[in-house]
C-alpha cells in the first residue's frame, strides 16, 4: 500500500491503530521526506507546509483533502482473506489482489514464561497482568519491553525500540499488537484467552487470535505460536485453522448514520439511532460520543444552550474528544460539557483554565500508574490544542502541550524500564550470545565487574557472585571472574604471609580477620587450647599459597592464644608440679581456669603447702566455692575462653560459638557487672564458661562471690569478747546481717542478697535485736576467779595472731563440712586485675562454716536460743553496770533482727544450732561469772581443751580447741604475705623489749 501510494503525487492513508500509522508515517517520511509527510492522529498532528502525503487514523482522516491516492485516481483497502465476500456484495466491481505469507506459522504448544524462546511477544489482556508478566521475565530473564495501548505515541515507540534494538530479548504487550506493529518477533504466546471489548468480557474469535498470532515471523522468516501460563493448550482444529490462516467469511459489518439532524438534541439522537436499510450492514454500538449527548439532554441548561442548529453540530463536534482518562463517563461527559460551555458562552477556552490543567499535570515524579494517568490527562489538552477554532492561539498551546507530553513520556518510558529490564544482565546476555571475550576486573575494594557491571565481590579469598537470572549466564559470569580472581588471591595471600600480627584479629565467631574480611576460622582440635584452623577461600587459591596462609595464620593463632591465656599454658607445661599437683592443674587447664571445689575436694585435701604455692605462682587461686585464675576472668580471655570451651561442643550444653556470638553474652563479660539476673534462656554452664556463677534466680561473677565469702567471714570470726572492733555485719559470732557492704559487693537489692544467701545454703533466723552498745567502762583488776578464766582465751588469741601458717591453708569447699583447714585469705583488692584476691582476716572454725553452703534445704528455725533469762540480764548487769545504765536503748530501735547463719547438708543444721546455743550459753556463763566473781558450773568447761567425745559420741556437739590452729610447726612459705607478717611483729616485740 505504501508503494502505491508514494507512485501518485498525493495521497492519504487511514489506519485502524494509533502505533500502526506511527510506523507507517516513520516509513513515508524516510522514503519522501519528513517537509512532504503530515501525520494525522487524535493526540498528535505534524503538519509540513508542503504535506503531499498523509497518515492518519480513521476516526482522525482530514475530509477536505483532494488527493490523487485514496480519491481521485485510486482507492485501496486492506484487509483478511475474510473480508472478500462482504465487501463483494456491498461495493460491486471492486478487484481483488491477494499476497500471500511468504512464511510458515507453526504451533509451539504449551510453555513456562520463563523457559519462552528469544524474540517472543507475550500477549495479555490487562495492564495488571502486563505487569505481572514482564517483572517476572526481568527477574529471570534479564527484562522485557511493554506495550500498551493506552501508552502515548512516544512511550509506545520508545519501547518498541528498546525491544527491537536487542536490547531485551523480550515484549510483553496487550492486544494491541496485533493491530498492525510489525516487529522482528519469532514466537508468540498467549498467556490470556478472554478480553473486555468496552462491553463485557468474552473469549477471542479465532480472527483475533490468528491478527495476534500472525505477528511472529516476518517476511522469509518462519514464526510459532503458543500458550503460556494458565492459558489451556489450543485444540487441534484452532491449531490447523491458525496454521493455514483460515479464518471464518464476515457476514456484517457495523455501520453508523453520517446523515445527522442538528436541528435538536432529540433530532440528533433520533439520526444516530437510525437502522442501516442495505443488507451486510448493522448499527454500531454506542460509543463515547453518543454516552456524552445522552447525559447532556437531561441537563436542563444544556438543553438551554442547544436552542440552535449550530449550538447543536458544536455540542457534537466537542463530544468527539475521545475519552483518555477512562475513569468514568460521567466523569467524561463532565469535561466535554464544560468544554462545551465555554465555547458557547465565551467563544473559546479560557487560557488561564487550561493552564491550570496542564500545571496539575507538570510533574515527573511517581510511579508507573501516576506518569500513566497525568499522561491521559494532558492528551486530552494535546487534543483540544489541535482544535484550531477552541483556542486564541491553537498553535502555542500545542507546542506546550506537545512538550509536556513528551517530558512525560520520557518520565514513564524510565520508570517501565527501571522496573521491568535489569541492564547489566541483558546487555551481558547479549554479550555471551555473541561469544565476545569478556572484559573483567577487580576493583580496590573487591568489586568485580564484567564488561563495566558488577558481577560479584571478593571477600578476603571468596568470591561472592551476585544472584544471576539465568543458570547459563551464572556460569558464564562465574567463568568470565574467574580470569582475574586467581592472580589476585595469589597476590592476597602473598600479604597475608608477610604481614604483622596486628593486621589480624579474631572476631566473636573465632574468624580471623584481615583487611575487614574473614578469611580463616578456627575448628575443633585435640583440646580447648590446641584448636586447629580452616581457610576460607575459594577452589582458585592454590595448595603451596594454602599452605603458606595457614602456617601464617596458626603462628597467629599461636600467639594471641598464648597471650590471653598465658597461666593456662603456664599450668600444662610445668612440669616441676608434683603428681597431685599435675592432676588439679589439669583439671583447672581442662575447665579453662576455672574449677568447682566440691568435687575434687578430696584432691585438693591431698595437696601440701608446697604443692599449693607452686600452683600460686601460676596464679591459680584457691577459694572457698572455686579454684580458679582471677587473671582469666577479665573480660578478652574469658571471652575467648568460653568461644574455645563452645567450639569444643559447650560440654553437656551442646553450645556453639554462634550462640555465644550474641550480643548479650558478649556484653556479660565486658559489662564489669558483678551480678546480674539469670536469663532462662541461657544455660548455667555457659554463665560458668563466661566466668559466674547461677545462684538462685542471680549469676555472680566467680571472684565476686569468693570476696563475699572472705566478708561473710569476717563477720563470722568476730567474737562479743574480741579486742577487735566488731564489723558492721557481726553479731555474735554465731551469726550475721546483710550490710550495705554486701549489697554493694553483689550489685544487688537486699532482697536479692537474701535469695543469694539462701541458695548458698544459709538460714535466715529472727531473733531479738541487741541492746546498744554503752561506752567501754574503765578496767578493773581481775580477781582470781576471772582471770583464770580470760586467760585462755587471750593466749589463744596472741597464739593465733603469732600464727603464720595459716596463709597457706585454704578454704574448705561445700563438700569438705568440718574440716579444720582455714579458707585461704585474699590477696590485695587494689590489684589491677578485676578478680584480685581481698584481704580477709583469720577466722576460728565458725567462719569457716559460714561460708559453707548447704546441700539439703535449711531445716526449721530452731528456737531462739539468744535469749536471757531475767537472772542472766541481772548477773550481766552486775557484771557492768555502766551497760545497763549508761546507754539505755532508743525508742526506735527494732525489737527484732534478721540474721543469717550457716546451713549444713544432711540435716546438720542441728548439730550446729546446739554448738551454737552451747557456745552462746558458754559466753553467758563466762559473763555471768564475771560479775560474781566465779565462772557457771558446766558453762565453757571445754575452752582451751582437746575436742571431747569419739566416734562413739554422735550427739556430742563439735567443739575445737582455743590453741594453735592445725599445721602449726610447718615451715612457712617465705613468699605468703602472713610470713612477712610475722616477721612485722616479731620486729615490732623485740623493739619494745
Amino acid at each position: 500500500a505504501i508503494e502505491r501510494m508514494v507512485a501518485h503525487p498525493s495521497g492519504l492513508i487511514g489506519l485502524p491503530l494509533r502505533l500502526l500509522a506511527r510506523e507507517v508515517y516513520d516509513k513515508v517520511a524516510a522514503r519522501v521526506g519528513a517537509d512532504k509527510t503530515a501525520l494525522i492522529t487524535g493526540e498528535e498532528r505534524i503538519r509540513p507546509p508542503g504535506a503531499r502525503y498523509w497518515v492518519a487514523t480513521v476516526e482522525a482522516m482530514p475530509r477536505d483533502l483532494d488527493v490523487s491516492f485514496l480519491g481521485r485516481d485510486e482507492t485501496l483497502l486492506l484487509g483478511a482473506r475474510s473480508m472478500h465476500p462482504i465487501l463483494d456484495r456491498l461495493i460491486p466491481g471492486l478487484s481483488f489482489m491477494e499476497r500471500p505469507r511468504l512464511s510458515h506459522l507453526a504451533y509451539a504448544g504449551s510453555k513456562k514464561i520463563t523457559r519462552l524462546p528469544r524474540r517472543s511477544a507475550i500477549v495479555a489482556f490487562a495492564a495488571e497482568d502486563v505487569y505481572t508478566i514482564a517483572e517476572l521475565i526481568r527477574r529471570q530473564r534479564g527484562g522485557a519491553a511493554v506495550v500498551l495501548g493506552a501508552l502515548s505515541p512516544r512511550t509506545r515507540n520508545a519501547q518498541v525500540a528498546l525491544y527491537q534494538s536487542g536490547e531485551v530479548d523480550y515484549l510483553v504487550a496487550t492486544d494491541a499488537i496485533g493491530m498492525g506493529l510489525n516487529l522482528d518477533v519469532d514466537h508468540v504466546a498467549f498467556a490470556g484467552s478472554r478480553k473486555f471489548d468496552g462491553f463485557q468480557f468474552r473469549h477471542l474469535n479465532l480472527a483475533e487470535m490468528g491478527q495476534i498470532a500472525g505477528r511472529a515471523g516476518r517476511h522469509l522468516r518462519d514464526g510459532t505460536f503458543g500458550v503460556t501460563g494458565r492459558v489451556n493448550p489450543f485444540d487441534e482444529e484452532t491449531v490447523k485453522r491458525l496454521e493455514a490462516h483460515t479464518y471464518p467469511a464476515v457476514q456484517v459489518l457495523q455501520w453508523r448514520n453520517r446523515e445527522l439532524d442538528f436541528t435538536s438534541l432529540t433530532d440528533l439522537r433520533a439520526s444516530l439511532a437510525a437502522i442501516p436499510d442495505e443488507p451486510g450492514l448493522t448499527r454500531a454500538p454506542d460509543g463515547e460520543d453518543i454516552a456524552v449527548i445522552d447525559i447532556a439532554r437531561r441537563d436542563p441548561e444544556i438543553r438551554d444552550l442547544t436552542r440552535t442548529r449550530d449550538a447543536v453540530e458544536k455540542l457534537w463536534d466537542v463530544s468527539l474528544l475521545p475519552d483518555y482518562r477512562k475513569i468514568a463517563p460521567a466523569q467524561h461527559a463532565d469535561l466535554v460539557l464544560t468544554l462545551y460551555r465555554f465555547l458557547i458562552r465565551e467563544g473559546r477556552i479560557p487560557e488561564d483554565w487550561i493552564a491550570a490543567q496542564m500545571r496539575v499535570c507538570d510533574r515527573t515524579d511517581g510511579d508507573i500508574d501516576a506518569l500513566s494517568a497525568r499522561i491521559a490527562h494532558v492528551r486530552t489538552w494535546t487534543f483540544v490544542a489541535n482544535r484550531p477554532d477552541w483556542l486564541a492561539d491553537p498553535v502555542a498551546w500545542q507546542e506546550q502541550s506537545r512538550a509536556l507530553e513528551d517530558r512525560l513520556s520520557d518520565a514513564l518510558h524510565e520508570r517501565l524500564t527501571q522496573r521491568f529490564v535489569d541492564r547489566r544482565t541483558s546487555q551481558l546476555a547479549r554479550r555471551l550470545r555473541e561469544k565476545t571475550l569478556l572484559d573483567a576486573k577487580i576493583e580496590d575494594k573487591g568489586a568485580v565487574t564484567v564488561e563495566g557491571h558488577h558481577v560479584g565481590t571478593l571477600t578476603g579469598f571468596r568470591f561472592s557472585p551476585d544472584d544471576a537470572t539465568d543458570p547459563n549466564e551464572a556460569k558464564a559470569l562465574a567463568a568470565a571472574a574467574a580470569k582475574v580472581l586467581p592472580g589476585e588471591i595469589q597476590r592476597r595471600a602473598d600479604l597475608v604471609c608477610a604481614a604483622t600480627t596486628e593486621a589480624f584479629s579474631l572476631n566473636g565467631s573465632l574468624e580471623i580477620v584481615w583487611r575487614d574480611a574473614p578469611i580463616a576460622r578456627l575448628i575443633a582440635g585435640k583440646d580447648w587450647l590446641s584448636p586447629q584452623l580452616a581457610i576460607l577461600a575459594d577452589d582458585t587459591m592454590t595448595a603451596p599459597a594454602r599452605d603458606n596462609v595457614e602456617n601464617r595464620l596458626g603462628r597467629f593463632v599461636a600467639y594471641t592464644l598464648g597471650e590471653q591465656l598465658k597461666p593456662l599454658f603456664d599450668l600444662r607445661a610445668d612440669e616441676s608440679l608434683p603428681a597431685t599437683a599435675r592432676g588439679v592443674a589439669f583439671r583447672i587447664v581442662e575447665g579453662l581456669g576455672i574449677l568447682e571445689r566440691a568435687p575434687v575436694a578430696g584432691e585438693i585435701k591431698a595437696l601440701g603447702q608446697d604443692d599449693r604455692a607452686l600452683m600460686r605462682k601460676h596464679g591459680v587461686r584457691f577459694g572457698a566455692f572455686h579454684i580458679f585464675v582471677p587473671a582469666l576472668l577479665k573480660p578478652a580471655p574469658r571471652l575467648l575462653a568460653a568461644q574455645l570451651w563452645a567450639l569444643e561442643g559447650g560440654g553437656a550444653t551442646g553450645t556453639s560459638p554462634q550462640e555465644l556470638r550474641d550480643e548479650h553474652v558478649p556484653k556479660l563479660v565486658a559489662s564489669g557487672r558483678t551480678s546480674v539476673e539469670r536469663d532462662p534462656a541461657i544455660p548455667e554452664d555457659v554463665y560458668r564458661a563466661l566466668g559466674f556463677k547461677v545462684v538462685g534466680k542471680r549469676a555472680v561473677r566467680l571472684d565476686i562471690l569468693e570476696r563475699v565469702g572472705d566478708v561473710i567471714r569476717g563477720y563470722m570470726g568476730w567474737r562479743p569478747l574480741a579486742e577487735t572492733p566488731k564489723p558492721e555485719g557481726a553479731v555474735d559470732g554465731t551469726c550475721f546481717i546483710v550490710t550495705p557492704e554486701l549489697t554493694s559487693l553483689l550489685g544487688s537489692s537486699f532482697d536479692e542478697v537474701a535469695a543469694i544467701l539462701q541458695a548458698l545454703g544459709f538460714r535466715k533466723e529472727t531473733r531479738p535485736a541487741p541492746k546498744p552498745e554503752a561506752p567501754p567502762a574503765a578496767p578493773a583488776a581481775p580477781d582470781a576467779g576471772s582471770g583464770a578464766a580470760d586467760a585462755p582465751d587471750t593466749a589463744s588469741a596472741e597464739a593465733a595472731s603469732a600464727e603464720t601458717d595459716t596463709s597457706t591453708a585454704d578454704a574448705p569447699s561445700p563438700g569438705e563440712a568440718g574440716a579444720s583447714e582455714k579458707t585461704e585469705p585474699a590477696q590485695d583488692p587494689a590489684a589491677e586485675d578485676p578478680a584480685a584476691e581481698d584481704p580477709a582476716a583469720q577466722a576460728p572454725e565458725s567462719a569457716t562454716i559460714a561460708a559453707e553452703p548447704a546441700i539439703s534445704e535449711p531445716d526449721a528455725p530452731e528456737p531462739d536460743a539468744a535469749k536471757t533469762s531475767p537472772s542472766d540480764d541481772a548477773a550481766e548487769a552486775g557484771a557492768a553496770p555502766s551497760e545497763a545504765g549508761d546507754a539505755p536503748a532508743s525508742a526506735e530501735t527494732p525489737d527484732t533482727i534478721e540474721v543469717w547463719r550457716p546451713g549444713r547438708p544432711g540435716g546438720r543444721d542441728s548439730r550446729s544450732g546446739n554448738r551454737n546455743q552451747n557456745r552462746r550459753r558458754d559466753r553467758d556463763g563466762k559473763a555471768a561469772g564475771a560479775a560474781d566473781g566465779k565462772r557457771n558450773p558446766g558453762k565453757g568447761q571445754h575452752k582451751g581443751k582437746k575436742r571431747q567425745g569419739g566416734k562413739g559420741n554422735s550427739e556430742q556437739p563439735r567443739q575445737w580447741s582455743g590453741g594453735p590452729p592445725k599445721g602449726k610447726g610447718k615451715q612457712i612459705d617465705p613468699d605468703s604475705p602472713f610470713a612477712q607478717l610475722a616477721d612485722l611483729k616479731k620486729s615490732l616485740e623485740q623493739g619494745s623489749s
